[in-house]
């Protein structure tokens, strides 16, 4: 089992060479969430690029990494990952797998905990546009569902978002120099959550198998796919992917729901999707002397995370403003 585990120079290197587009990443936490015992994602703290010895430790089961589709420099991606974790999932990937080599385009299958990955590579990167654009059409060509999609109710004429289907990487059609889009767990690690790795169909269990398979696969050209998208419009029903609007905070009585920003007296910094700021509690025990341990969600500020381990009895206590354990307190 360990033997297996090794990476090789060569195979780091050809690893990097599919995979990575850009230095961000993300660490998945080996500790579960005490509420939820997911094992949650975050990005190293500083300005760590992602090095071919991280790789090397995440092929070799010491950390699980996720990794970023879209370069911001140029808006685009070396790879497409289309992931599906609902029930039948893997029929929908397989289907997929087939039209898309009906178009020339080999896909390499990925087990997961609940379904399965399926990865696309490219010759040259490709703008993220026009990969997700490919893959929703084709989605919607084989009526498989795509997470988030508007659907019309029946017998009404209200629309819904799909609550389960297939989530394709990239997630946006352009990411902004200061955000990162989303990360999904790059292949071949140890999943933290199901505690085992998953490997691809088509090769042996082995790294020095499963990097060599994925190399001799053919990667799309960027002249396919402008051929693919040249005639495609954006379907009303599949809209890019856009920022999520701030509800307000209900009233509850007389009483106003707590809002953490109300009480963090600058020094925050916006990186994706969270303000990061200096952790309350930590700052009393005199930790937090890079000031970023608090991530808040910047579109829901209700939810916020000390990324050492504060909880939210200790923050809101450190604010001066405990929370109250009585019915109808707010938190």
């Amino acid at each position: 089992m360990q033997s297996r585990l090794l990476a090789s120079d060569e195979t780091v290197a050809r690893y990097f060479e599919l995979f990575v587009n850009r230095g961000a990443y993300t660490l998945q936490s080996s500790t579960p969430d005490s509420a939820n015992g997911r094992c949650y994602y975050y990005r190293p703290k500083g300005r760590i690029s992602l090095s071919r010895e991280t790789i090397r430790r995440h092929l070799e089961g010491q950390i699980t990494i996720g990794l970023y589709a879209v370069n911001p420099a140029t808006q685009r991606c070396k790879w497409v990952a289309i992931d599906a974790d609902y029930p039948d999932a893997l029929e929908d990937l397989l289907k997929l797998q087939w039209e898309l080599r009906q178009d020339g385009v080999e896909a390499a299958l990925e087990k997961s905990r609940r379904g399965g990955h399926l990865w696309i590579f490219a010759a040259q990167p490709l703008l993220a546009r026009d990969c997700r654009l490919y893959i929703h059409s084709l989605a919607r060509r084989l009526k498989v569902p795509v997470k988030g999609a508007r659907k019309a109710q029946v017998p009404s004429s209200e629309t819904v978002a799909l609550a389960e289907g297939i989530e394709v990487f990239p997630r946006q059609d352009e990411v902004h120099t200061d955000e990162f889009g989303n990360a999904i767990r790059a292949p071949l690690g140890i999943h933290r959550g199901a505690g085992k790795q998953f490997w691809f169909y088509g090769a042996d269990y082995r790294l020095d198998a499963q990097i060599a398979y994925l190399t001799r696969l053919r990667r799309i050209t960027e002249e396919e796919i402008s051929r693919f998208v040249s005639a495609i419009d954006i379907p009303q029903e599949l809209p890019p992917a856009q920022k999520r609007s701030v509800k307000p905070y209900p009233w509850n009585g007389s009483r106003r729901e707590f809002s953490i920003l109300e009480h963090i007296n600058g020094g925050k910094k916006k990186i994706g999707r969270n303000y990061f700021t200096r952790c309350p509690s930590c700052a009393r025990q005199g930790r937090d002397r890079s000031g970023d341990n608090l991530a808040i969600c910047i579109a829901d500020p209700r939810k916020y995370k000390c990324w050492a381990g504060c909880r939210k009895e200790d923050i809101r206590a450190a604010l001066g403003c405990p929370i109250r354990n009585h019915l109808g307190a707010s938190r």
